[in-house]
């Protein structure tokens, strides 16, 4: 899939996205591993974001995880960075440690290449959480270079969060 079309296919959502937030009085708080704060940087390529954008947390290293967001030790060595349980913390932190914020979306996978040959490339779980409601996480097998499974993956965040917020 072509990087440009997947760009500007991102560029729409992120409209929808903000109009959405606007309308319905999100303020969004994002956790991201696998894309390096690559979805916080979309979403506020918009004039106007800090109405519905609070802020974001770029943990890629489990010591991150762990030490801002607040993911168990015991969740990162038994599941893997890479896991539900970690996903689900990532996001239940991500709104802890943002008062303001009443929605939010953790984004963790493997992006590639790995010259180990590891066969997770692609694997993705993402998370999301509003106000006090109950967590809930996304697992995804994305194709493609690094650049397209991150990107396709703030695409499938953004939709998420207009289906289920």
């Amino acid at each position: 899939m072509n990087n440009d079309y997947l760009k500007h296919q991102l560029s729409s959502l992120c409209s929808e996205f903000a109009l959405f937030c606007l309308k319905s009085n999100l303020k969004l708080v994002t956790a991201e591993s696998c894309t390096a704060g690559l979805m916080s940087g979309y979403l506020t390529d918009l004039p106007g974001s800090s109405a519905y954008i609070e802020g974001g947390f770029v943990t890629y290293s489990n010591e991150m995880k762990a030490a801002i967001l607040g993911v168990k030790q015991e969740s990162l060595e038994k599941f893997g960075a890479i896991s539900e349980p970690v996903a689900l913390e990532m996001v239940i932190g991500a709104l802890r440690k943002a008062p303001m914020a009443n929605i939010a979306v953790a984004v963790t996978g493997f992006a590639g290449p790995d010259p180990s040959g590891n066969s997770n490339i692609g694997l993705v779980w993402i998370a999301l959480q509003k106000d006090k409601q109950q967590a809930t996480a996304h697992q995804y097998h994305f194709s493609g270079n690094r650049d397209e499974i991150r990107l396709k993956t703030i695409i499938q965040a953004i939709k998420l969060m207009l289906c289920l917020f």
